[in-house]
C-alpha cells in the first residue's frame, strides 16, 4: 500500500477525505503524510480563506459531538475550539485529513485496537472515487447525503461546511460513526 497523502497524525483512527488541498506552502505538491504543528490550522485559515476555516471548525465540532466512551477526543480539552487549535491533525491526535483515496482494510487485516473510520466528504467526490474504482467498497446509500459500508468502516457524508454539514447532520454523522464502532466491537467479541 502506498502512503496516504495529507495532514494529521500518521497513526490515525479517523480519516476525513477531501479532493482539494490548501493552496499554500508545500501542500499542493505534498507527496506524504505530515502532522500539523500548533498554529498551523490558523495559518491555513488565514492564508486560504473561510472555506478552510469551516473545514477545520466542522471537523472539530464533529469530534466533540462523538460519544466520549467510544471516541475520547473531547476529553483532552474543554471546547471544540481548543481541540481544533491544540490537537486536531497534530501528532498524537489520531485524526487525519487526507487528499488521497481511502486505503481500506477489513478488521482482521491489521492489529489496531481501534479500527480506522473513513469519512469521505461530499457525494460528488465520493461518486468520482467510485467511478474511477478508487473506492471499491459497496456503499449503502441511506439518502442523498449519507452512505455507509460497515465492513470497511466508510461513511460518505456532506462536505465539512456549516450549510452542508449542519449541527443536525453532525449529530447524525456522529450516530453513524458510533454504529460503526459498536458493530465492529460486537463483531470482534462474537468471533
Amino acid at each position: 500500500m502506498s502512503q496516504p497523502i495529507g495532514l494529521g497524525c500518521p497513526q490515525f483512527h479517523l480519516a476525513a477525505y477531501l479532493e482539494n488541498r490548501p493552496n499554500m506552502l508545500n501542500y499542493p505538491t505534498l507527496a506524504g503524510h505530515i502532522p500539523l504543528v500548533p498554529g498551523e490550522i490558523q495559518a491555513i485559515g488565514q492564508a486560504c480563506g473561510n472555506g478552510w476555516r469551516k473545514v477545520f471548525n466542522v471537523y472539530a465540532k464533529l469530534l466533540y459531538a462523538l460519544e466520549t466512551s467510544l471516541f475520547p477526543y473531547a476529553l483532552s480539552v474543554p471546547t471544540w475550539q481548543a481541540y481544533r487549535d491544540q490537537c486536531l491533525l497534530q501528532q498524537g491526535s489520531h485524526t487525519a485529513l487526507l487528499f488521497s483515496p481511502p486505503q481500506l482494510s477489513t478488521p482482521d487485516e491489521h492489529d489496531q485496537v481501534t479500527p480506522v473510520i473513513h469519512l469521505i466528504m461530499g457525494r460528488t467526490y465520493a461518486k468520482r472515487l467510485i467511478a474511477e474504482a478508487k473506492l471499491t467498497a459497496p456503499m449503502e446509500w441511506l439518502d442523498n447525503e449519507f452512505a455507509i459500508n460497515t465492513e470497511h468502516r466508510v461513511i460518505i457524508c456532506p462536505y465539512f461546511d456549516y450549510r452542508q454539514l449542519s449541527n443536525l447532520k453532525i449529530a447524525r454523522l456522529a450516530e453513524l460513526m458510533k454504529q460503526l464502532v459498536t458493530e465492529t466491537h460486537s463483531g470482534d467479541s462474537g468471533g
